[in-house]
């Protein structure tokens, strides 16, 4: 980012009186930040990130960040001798192993992003969906190609979990007072049982239950590629099915693309798929013309 004291005054107010109408647009509006892939494991980027967070909130938006986590964990449960298993993208996860994604997710990870955003001058605050019941989890099946299948084939995933229901009573009460939620995606079932859930999904309730403006989900890819490899910059709900089923939309995009539908239906105004990779790709895609993703609206 151009520095404010180098740059030159003229070239600072035209920078300011294009970001303006942005900036009012999304005066008070809350937008739900997923943040994971390799922009969180890159120092640099994640001060960038930071103060991305930190110059919303001090221009009147309401961001709430939420949290993944999967390569630490990887590496975690490495270090300590535990050999992972996936299905369908997601990590089987057994009763020793959600121990350590709670750790990782709802200790280091996320106080480490607590730290970075109040070190570059914001107020952030660390949860995680067990904080005020935020998030009820409800357990996740799967068979063993991913959907539909007989009951033959279905994989139990362990303490691997889905938003069942969401309170928004702690967030409410967070939102609004200079204060920056930064969510680990880990949340308790009805039966008491400790759930790692998806971070795109659980970015996804929570933007649905706060009624989100946006929501932003950091990836480490541009977007949704046509098949020629270029970017999709907009996109209807309706169109995504068409898309998946002709084979432009494949592979991980596909549980993407699902979320950001999800979400729609329980109204978000649009979700952009964006590389967190591009420094500053928050702000380029909210307070400019250009945009840095996907946006998939109704």
């Amino acid at each position: 980012m151009t520095d404010a004291r180098a740059a030159d005054p003229h070239e600072l107010a035209e920078i300011l009186m294009k970001a303006l109408p942005y900036m009012l647009r999304y005066d008070e509006a809350i937008i739900v930040v997923k943040y994971g892939g390799h922009a969180m494991g890159d120092e640099e980027k994640g001060r960038d990130f930071a103060r991305d967070m930190v110059l919303l909130e001090q221009s009147g938006v309401n961001p709430v960040v939420v949290h993944g986590g999967g390569p630490q964990i990887g590496s975690m449960l490495e270090k300590l001798g535990i050999k992972s298993q996936f299905s369908g993208g997601l990590r089987i996860t057994d009763k020793a192993t959600v121990e350590i994604v709670e750790m990782v997710l709802a200790g280091a990870i996320n106080k480490q992003i607590v730290g970075t955003i109040n070190a570059q001058g914001g107020r952030a605050v660390g949860l995680c969906g067990k904080d005020g019941n935020m998030v009820t989890a409800r357990k996740v099946t799967r068979n063993a190609s991913g959907n539909g299948g007989d009951v033959e084939d279905v994989v139990d995933l362990g303490f691997v979990g889905e938003p069942d229901k969401v309170d928004t009573i702690v967030l409410e009460q967070i939102l609004g007072r200079e204060l920056i939620p930064v969510l680990a995606p880990v949340a308790q079932g009805a039966n008491g049982d400790t759930y790692n859930i998806n971070a795109d999904t659980f970015a996804g309730a929570i933007a649905g239950a706060l009624h989100a403006k946006r929501l932003l989900l950091l990836t480490d890819v541009p977007g949704v590629l046509d098949k020629n490899k270029n970017l999709i910059k907009e996109l209807r709900v309706d169109e995504i099915r068409g898309l998946i089923a002709d084979g432009t939309i494949t592979g991980g995009m596909i549980p993407k693309v699902e979320t950001c539908i999800y979400a729609i239906e329980r109204g978000v105004e649009g979700v952009v798929i964006l590389d967190g990779k591009i420094p500053h790709a928050v702000l380029i895609e909210l307070l400019t013309d250009h945009g840095a993703g996907t946006l998939i609206t109704r």
